[in-house]
């Protein structure tokens, strides 16, 4: 009997953490994550070969249980933040997720876009349709359409843009219905809903859809860029530089690991979530230069947290402010080739 009592205490314990493992709290918990070497994901066709190499950075984020929020509470470079701050109102995990995704298949377009016409290369566009990022709820889209469909046509009219979409639906009032043709999972459907008039501003009327052009690029030579489930739009200004290297005769990496961040829109780098994660990933890598957004040399920079954060870690890592792609090539054609071990 004794030998049975003596179990319990264990039993007990086992079962406390694995409900710590399994029990969701409303909360989420992002960490460092990777920093990826580029030329395994993006091959352009008969491209260059490089010495060295450029990495993509990220930042892990997970719903939070209760041994992973006291792990981040306590640790460090680890950031709690509440269901709120990460998701819409009325957004689901899933329709985050896709708007995550599709957001990496802007950061594309804009890296193979900038990186071409660096090279001199022509760029054609082709229009796909208006992208659905999200639904507001209670309005008439919610449990009709979803996140991740793509919407073709208005009443029978093809659609050119995401603009044309909000100019006909601002030309209606409450009350009026317009049928709308979209393509989810490669199937195309019709449905017809009714406008109804925006809480916040009774006097305009719509449907409850935050919308995004959709839009293919078409280069040669043909570029492929396989990131899985790695979402955001913060790789842009990684994908633009190995694209631009593969294109290039001179190899820009010079036999260094380099690594960064950033959004890219038009040429110029943006600011991005994480900063100081991505930091402390770059260094686990073992990169010598890292790229952070300058923010035009804002206090408040993601470059100045950056340097924060590696001189707390110590990190031996060149921290290089940047504002556009054009300033990155610029920095890397000027490097001296790292010396060869001998």
């Amino acid at each position: 009997m004794r030998n049975k009592n003596s179990r319990i205490p264990y039993i007990l314990a086992a079962l406390l953490f694995m409900a710590s493992i399994f029990y969701s709290l409303p909360y989420y918990v992002s960490k460092p994550g990777l920093a990826k070497e580029l030329e395994p994901i993006i091959t352009v066709e008969n491209g260059y070969e490089e010495e060295g190499s450029f990495m993509l950075t990220t930042v892990r984020m997970g719903r939070a249980n209760i041994y992973t929020y006291l792990l981040a509470k306590f640790g460090k470079y680890q950031e709690i933040y509440s269901v709120d701050e990460v998701l819409g109102k009325g957004e689901s995990e899933k329709e985050y997720n896709t708007k995550q995704m599709h957001m990496m298949e802007g950061s594309k377009s804009s890296a193979i876009e900038a990186a071409y016409k660096k090279a001199g290369i022509p760029v054609e566009y082709r229009y796909k349709g208006v992208y659905i990022m999200g639904i507001a709820p209670g309005m008439p889209a919610e449990g009709k359409l979803e996140t991740g469909d793509m919407l073709l046509k208005a009443d029978g009219k093809r659609l050119q843009s995401r603009d044309q979409l909000l100019n006909y639906l601002n030309s209606k009032t409450a009350g009026n219905e317009v049928t709308l043709t979209f393509s989810r999972k490669g199937k195309e459907k019709n449905v017809s809903l009714q406008l109804e008039s925006f809480k916040d501003d009774p006097n305009k009327a719509g449907i409850g859809i935050y919308l995004v052009d959709d839009i293919d690029i078409i280069v040669k030579p043909k570029v492929k860029v396989k990131t899985d489930e790695i979402g955001g739009p913060s790789a842009g200004l990684m994908f633009a530089l190995e694209i631009y290297n593969q294109l290039t005769e001179d190899d820009l990496t010079k036999g260094y690991k380099i690594a960064g961040t950033g959004t890219l829109s038009e040429g110029i780098v943006g600011p991005i979530g994480g900063i100081e994660q991505k930091i402390v990933a770059a260094d686990k890598a073992g990169a010598e230069i890292f790229f952070a957004p300058n923010e035009e040399g804002a206090k408040d920079s993601n470059y100045r947290a950056a340097l924060k954060t590696g001189k707390d870690i110590k990190t031996k890592m060149k921290i290089v402010p940047v504002d556009s792609f054009d300033e990155a090539v610029d920095y890397l054609e000027k490097l001296k080739p790292k010396k060869r071990k001998r």
